[in-house]
Formats: C-alpha cells, sequence, structure tokens
C-alpha cells in the first residue's frame, strides 16, 4: 500500500520534529521545508497529499503566501493546506480560509487531533479525485455515444424530408401516413437538437484553455440570422432590431455564435405574437460590455427566472417544442469567457435576456500592465 506524502512548512525545525517521528509512525511518508520559498519548490516536484503549513515564518514569505501562490497554479491548487499557527485570532483563520486553506491546528499540537484532521481532509481530496475521474469517465461516454447517434438520426431525418418533398400533402399517397412521415421528421429532427446540444455542453466542459479574439459583433449577429435562423423567423413572422455599431468584446467567436442563436431562436418562440426582439449593448465600469436581447413576451415570474439556466429545464411548456439545454450551454460559455448570464423580467412586460464579455480596451490594458 503506497504511504500518503506530508510536507511540512516550518522555520523552526525543532517544532516539527516530535510531529515528523509521529507522523512516520503512523505510515505517512514526510517531506520538512524550513523556509516557505523552499515549501513551494518542494510542493511543485513532489505534489504532496497534504501541506502542514506554519503561517509566520520570518524573514521569508509567511504561510499566507505561499498559500496563496499554490492554489494559483495547476499542479498544487488542488492540494489540502492545514495551517500550523500559536495565533489563536479569529482574523488570521478567516485570512487563512479565504485564501484556501483546508483547516486549522493551533500550537502546541495534540497529536491525535492532528492525525484526524490529516486523514480527514485526504479522504476529502481523495473521495475529490474518484469523483472527478468518474465524471471524465462518463462525460467521455456520453460524447461518444451522443456522436454514434447523431449519423444514423440525421440520416432518418434527410431520408423523410427527401421523401416528402416527392410526396407533399396533396398527393395520391395516404393522408395519414404522410402526417405520420411528417411527425418522424420532426422527432427525429429534435433528437439531433438535442444530441448537437450535448455535443456542445460537453465540448465547452472539456476545453480547459480558450484563444480570445476581439469580435466583430455584427458579423457574428447577421451569420446567425442567416445560417441558422431565417427559416425559424419566417415561422413565426419575426422582427430582429438591431444597433448601428456594436462595441468590440473579447471572446471565441463560435462560442458567442451559440450563444445568440439559444437567446435568439428563445426570443422568437416565446416573444410576442408577433415577436419583436431588439437588441443592444452598454459598456460597464468594470471593464465589461453587457450584450442583450429584449423581447416582447408575456414576461416570468420570480420562480421562473430562479430556474432558467437549470439543464432540461423548460418553462413554456406549452408554447414551443424544446430540451432545456440551450440556456444552460450560453451559461457554461459565459462563465468559462470570464462573463456572467442573467435576465431581468415581469409578468406583461417582457424580457431582457443579458451576457457579459470583457472588453477589448479593459483586456488590452490588462496585458499592457503585464509587460
Amino acid at each position: 500500500m503506497n504511504k500518503n506524502t506530508l510536507l511540512i512548512v516550518d522555520d523552526i525545525l525543532d517544532n516539527v520534529k516530535v510531529l515528523r517521528k509521529f507522523l512516520i509512525n503512523e505510515n505517512f511518508k514526510v517531506l520538512i521545508a524550513d523556509t516557505g520559498e523552499e515549501g513551494l519548490k518542494v510542493a511543485e516536484q513532489a505534489e504532496p497529499d497534504l501541506i502542514l503549513l506554519d503561517v509566520l515564518m520570518p524573514p521569508g514569505i509567511d504561510g499566507f503566501e505561499v498559500c496563496q501562490r499554490l492554489k494559483s497554479q495547476q499542479n498544487t491548487k488542488d492540494i489540502p493546506i492545514i495551517f500550523m499557527t500559536a495565533l489563536a485570532d479569529t482574523i488570521n483563520k478567516v485570512k487563512g480560509f479565504e485564501l484556501g486553506g483546508a483547516d486549522y491546528i493551533t500550537k502546541p499540537f495534540q497529536h491525535e487531533e492532528v492525525l484526524a484532521r490529516i486523514n480527514a481532509h485526504i479522504t476529502l481530496r481523495k473521495q475529490q479525485q474518484q469523483l472527478q475521474k468518474q465524471n471524465k469517465e462518463l462525460d467521455a461516454f456520453a460524447h461518444m455515444v451522443a456522436h454514434d447517434l447523431k449519423n444514423p438520426l440525421s440520416a432518418i431525418v434527410t431520408i423523410t424530408d427527401v421523401f416528402l418533398q416527392k410526396h407533399p400533402i396533396n398527393s395520391t399517397i395516404d393522408f395519414k401516413g404522410i402526417k405520420h412521415i411528417q411527425l418522424a421528421k420532426k422527432a427525429g429532427q429534435q433528437a439531433v437538437d438535442i444530441i448537437y446540444a450535448l455535443l456542445t455542453l460537453c465540448g465547452v466542459s472539456r476545453q480547459s484553455h480558450v484563444n480570445f479574439q476581439s469580435l466583430e459583433m455584427s458579423k457574428i449577429i447577421d451569420q446567425v440570422i442567416k445560417q441558422q435562423l431565417t427559416s425559424m423567423i419566417e415561422e413565426y413572422q419575426g422582427q430582429i432590431d438591431l444597433p448601428d455599431t456594436w462595441p468590440i468584446a473579447q471572446g471565441y467567436a463560435p462560442w458567442v455564435k451559440e450563444i445568440w442563436v439559444n437567446y435568439l431562436s428563445n426570443g422568437l418562440k416565446y416573444g410576442g405574437k408577433p415577436p419583436i426582439l431588439t437588441l443592444g449593448s452598454n459598456l460597464q465600469n468594470d471593464g465589461m460590455i453587457r450584450f442583450w436581447v429584449r423581447d416582447n413576451g408575456m414576461g416570468l415570474t420570480s420562480k421562473s427566472i430562479a430556474q432558467l439556466f437549470t439543464p432540461f429545464i423548460r418553462l413554456h411548456k406549452g408554447r414551443a417544442e424544446g430540451h432545456g439545454l440551450g440556456l444552460s450551454i450560453v451559461q457554461q460559455i459565459v462563465e468559462k469567457l470570464g462573463g456572467q448570464v442573467g435576465v431581468e423580467s415581469e409578468i406583461d412586460q417582457g424580457s431582457l435576456f443579458y451576457f457579459t464579455l470583457p472588453a477589448y480596451i479593459a483586456i488590452s490594458r490588462h496585458l499592457e500592465s503585464k509587460l
């Protein structure tokens, strides 16, 4: 059985000798560092299962800075940290938790308490790692199944569509038979839409790094309307009013197209009769741009607003077909791009759906400050 590895970071080695011996006897592998800088190096190289970190380590960096730097690095951010301190005041405890510390032990140490806390946090971390592994496996399986279902379902939709073009509803073929084939085509298309939504959601959650680019929002929206929403606009006799200019935001264009597709298609389905959608944007004081879609629909209750971005929740079940994934996809995309989503609505006053993205100027200034 592999031993769990602990790293003790304390500048007074006499304080940790007895603790180290006790932990070794409890079947741990114990590493020691006597400065914050050395603790950072050992943690990065050894990636221990848990770190016992002293708060005060003059004259170098203190335990709070060590914790902050560990939590900012990919390979050490999930290692649980237990602060060791003679300080009993609440301020230091709160600061440690705010920086990502998992727990506190106070000097002089009670060995049984230290052991209990160490075992509890190591067990919790291993459970989290197992859950993450299972989630990845489930995500990979879902992606594989969705991808494998996409092609045969698309073929069904295509075949039924070709048949209906050759045999319109006023042809000599049985009227009920034609209607059944139309229903089959509609059901097939709904299944394909769900699969594409699942694949999009899976792709967003899998992608850990996003290459930001400046966005030509007018071009993106024009593509969405012409390439994906033309038939829907005709079906619902909708109207989309656009501003003359857009501010330049930063993001990932394919994902931003998905945001607009979902917001605009929802506005066409659930807006007024006919739906009138007004698009716009505002530059906020925090360096973000707020993009929005206002509809002329019946509005939403506060209870409905609270459920909006939950996967598989459909609020207008009687008005239009849907699968309830669209807004949850929007939320994941926007959060991955560093923004927020939301809605403002009142009954009989329509709804305003919005999302925020970082402005080009804000990111440029941030990059300049790094140089």
